[in-house]
């Protein structure tokens, strides 16, 4: 058991993280919907019920279509795109220098990462686009205005402000990390150069 933790700590925490805070999610996004509702003079269901509301779903899969966006955009980006210096690039210089050899791996193995994150980001957009769907057309149905459908639903400025104030946060964190890797460490992290090397190294 202690070498699997040992082996699989970082995942083991990752996924621990995820579901604290996901439950995080739930219970504030479910006290924040009853806040709402007792505001409005609605009824409220049980915390069940906020589970499969489209307030919930949409939030959710908001913020993880933007992160699987970011993930596959940029394992696919570092495949051909350099910055001299950063911890999370290829170093252009050897890849220059580098004779390139073909590999025996078929097309969806050698691209496997890429189409794994992007499949996961049109599963979260589905997500996000139904759930937000959802909780639209009970803001609707208040108001006495008939529902949407998802065609309808989709061309609205609402769902695309979702989107786009997560996707820009994600690319921007990621362009954060290829610059600041450039002139900072952290010893010990795989995400950073070692202390001792110089800012022009390119790569970890």
């Amino acid at each position: 058991m202690k070498r699997f933790l040992r082996n699989n700590g970082l995942s083991i925490v990752m996924g621990g993280l995820f579901l604290l805070f996901w439950a995080g999610q739930a219970v504030s996004g479910y006290l924040a919907s009853k806040q709402n509702a007792d505001l409005h003079g609605d009824r409220q269901g049980d915390f069940a019920d906020y589970l499969a509301s489209g307030h919930f779903w949409q939030a959710t899969g908001e913020n993880w279509e933007s992160e699987f966006l970011q993930m596959g955009a940029y394992v696919i980006f570092t495949a051909f795109l350099f910055q001299k210096g950063s911890a999370e690039s290829l170093d252009p210089d050897e890849e220059e220098s580098k004779p390139h050899r073909r590999s025996s791996a078929g097309w969806l193995y050698r691209n496997s990462l890429s189409l794994a994150f992007f499949g996961l980001f049109a599963g979260a957009f589905t997500i996000h686009a139904l759930g937000g769907l959802a909780e639209f057309n009970e803001e609707m149905t208040r108001h006495g205005r008939a529902p949407l459908k998802l065609a309808e639903f989709l061309r609205n400025p609402e769902f695309w402000f979702q989107s786009f104030q997560n996707w820009q946060s994600e690319f921007l964190a990621i362009l954060a990390m290829v610059i600041l890797t450039i002139f900072l460490r952290q010893e010990g992290s795989a995400q950073s150069k070692k202390v001792e090397e110089d800012d022009d190294h390119t790569g970890d």
